[in-house]
């Protein structure tokens, strides 16, 4: 079954499952997926702290990086999947304004992503990062493969 994550959100699924998400500009797309459970989910995050709107980030914590990367493990972890078996995969955090974007958001999506990896012991196992590009993924949680798409172009991540 097709689920799409809309910007500012989180799904996980099992093996019938793809996931797909349009319009990764300086948004993150975090993916992470156990081969061995089958079992996987993608974040659409749009900013890197939460900080900035507690009560936003209660109401929609998959809006924000620092609160939605632990809750995307979390709710993956609850199907089956393990973390050291997990495979993770991040893209966007790019400058589609161009690169005199003034906030960076795309920048600082990754480095909050990167410190909450980093803190954990976890290592990103491919990315598609920055750039002006706009990018769509599509992920198929029975073989964990993910499709990346942005001007008509196709690529395996």
């Amino acid at each position: 079954m097709k689920h799409i994550v809309y910007v500012g959100d989180m799904k996980v699924g099992t093996r019938e499952d793809m996931l797909i998400t349009h319009a990764l500009g300086s948004c993150l797309g975090l993916m992470i997926y156990d081969p061995v459970a089958r079992v996987g989910g993608l974040l659409h995050a749009m900013l890197p702290l939460s900080k900035i709107n507690a009560e936003k980030a209660v109401e929609k914590p998959y809006m924000f990086v620092d609160t939605g990367v632990p809750r995307l493990f979390r709710a993956v972890y609850e199907l089956g999947g393990k973390k050291d078996r997990m495979v993770v995969k991040a893209a966007g955090c790019g400058r589609p304004l161009s690169n005199n974007e003034m906030f960076k958001i795309g920048e600082r999506n990754y480095i909050v992503l990167k410190k909450i990896l980093w803190k954990n012991n976890v290592l990103l196992d491919a990315e598609d990062i920055g750039g002006t590009a706009s990018r769509t993924i599509h992920f198929e949680l029975a073989t964990g493969s993910i499709m990346v798409s942005s001007s008509n172009v196709k690529w395996e991540l």
